[in-house]
This record gives C-alpha cells, structure tokens and sequence, in this order.
C-alpha cells in the first residue's frame, strides 16, 4: 500500500484512499565489480570487470603480458601467477626489463 503526495503532504491524512499495487513491476539490477589495474612505466590505467575465479594471469593477459613479461602486486603485495584476485582490489603490473 502507498499513499501518493500532494501539496497536503503524504500519508493517510492527505489521501484517505491508499493505491495498492497488486502486481508490481519486478526490476532487475545487476551489480557489476571492477578492478583497477595500472601498468607501471606504461602510463596504462584501466579498469577490468571482475569474475569469480579471476587470477593474476588473467590480469596480466587482459592488458597485453604473460606471466613471463610482467610481476603483479595485489594491493601492494606481490602476487603468483595463479593468485585468485579479489573483488574492488588495486593491481599493479610491473613490466620485467631484461637485456644488455
């Protein structure tokens, strides 16, 4: 049962006739969670839709390395490449520079 406002106010003493709803439209919502990833010394900053079961690797092959190229740190702890990332975390890759 809802009572609509007027200028009178709302409630029963504004309207003595309630609306009822018999069948109210059902909304769907559906929340989506993200994770920020930023690339170091790439000036790479993106944010990658979370799944459950997301692992470093997936991170890292998400914005263009494997588990070879690039490090990860999880909310500035350094991660393995079968680390289960969670929800709303903070991952950093850190390129691997090799060479002479």
């Amino acid at each position: 049962m809802w009572w609509p406002s007027s200028p009178l106010g709302a409630g029963p003493a504004a309207h003595p006739r309630p609306v009822y709803f018999i069948n109210p439209p059902k909304i769907g919502l559906s929340v989506v969670s993200m994770i920020k990833v930023k690339v170091l010394g790439r000036g790479i900053e993106r944010e990658i839709k979370w799944r459950k079961g997301l692992t470093v690797a997936d991170v890292l092959r998400e914005v263009g390395f494997n588990t070879e190229s690039a490090i990860a740190r999880i909310n500035g702890r350094v991660a393995l490449e079968d680390e289960r990332v969670d929800e709303n975390a903070f991952v950093e890759v850190i390129p691997v520079v090799s060479g002479g």
